[in-house]
């Protein structure tokens, strides 16, 4: 467990990025948001735009639907003392995956997992806290067609690994932080 990593969970609009940017915001330090939306339509593009305009001005924004690990490489090599770094999110990260490498049928899950273990090593190096978002999607019910079950599928796999390597998890329902995970000491005095 690393307790500069923390894991945000919670369901559509629970309030989990809120939360996740809270956090970040209490570190009073230079932060890196690495957003993993794509704008595919207008009601897309709303949202990116509302979580656009919440960030504070201060904060560095990089937006990056696939290669996060390749982008954080790079911005490691370029800084001595990198920024924290707020990943929201997973679960979309995850879909992009998926889409992008659809036709290669199971690669996309091994393709995926090996892209999270690589950003996960990085993390494990980076001096500064690690916020990721992500939806919890084992609450909800199974769906009807294939690739909505290998999303959830891998996508409880990614949350499973992120949450085994992290400090501490909040799962947020209904806008209330519930901590799942590392109730006590602060992230090295990170974080509240």
């Amino acid at each position: 467990m690393d307790p500069h990593l923390a894991l945000i969970l919670g369901g559509v609009r629970s309030g989990k990025s809120e939360y996740a940017e809270s956090l970040a915001r209490d570190l009073n330090r230079p932060i890196l948001y690495l957003a993993t939306g794509r704008s595919t339509d207008a009601e897309m593009e709303e949202r990116i735009r509302r979580h656009r305009e919440r960030r504070p001005a201060r904060w560095s924004t990089l937006e990056e639907p696939l290669d996060l690990s390749g982008e954080l490489k790079n911005i490691r090599s370029a800084s001595d003392q990198p920024p924290a770094v707020l990943i929201d999110s997973l679960d979309t990260w995850v879909s992009n995956m998926l889409l992008e490498h659809e036709v290669e049928g199971d690669q996309a899950e091994t393709l995926t997992l090996a892209a999270l273990d690589n950003l996960l090593e990085i993390q494990l190096h980076w001096p500064e806290a690690w916020f990721l978002v992500s939806s919890e999607v084992g609450l909800s019910p199974v769906p009807p067609n294939v690739l909505g079950r290998r999303f959830q599928d891998l996508l409880g796999l990614v949350n499973q690994r992120v949450a085994a390597a992290a400090g501490r998890v909040w799962l947020v329902v209904a806008g209330i932080p519930v901590e799942i995970k590392g109730s006590g000491p602060t992230m090295k005095g990170l974080c509240p």
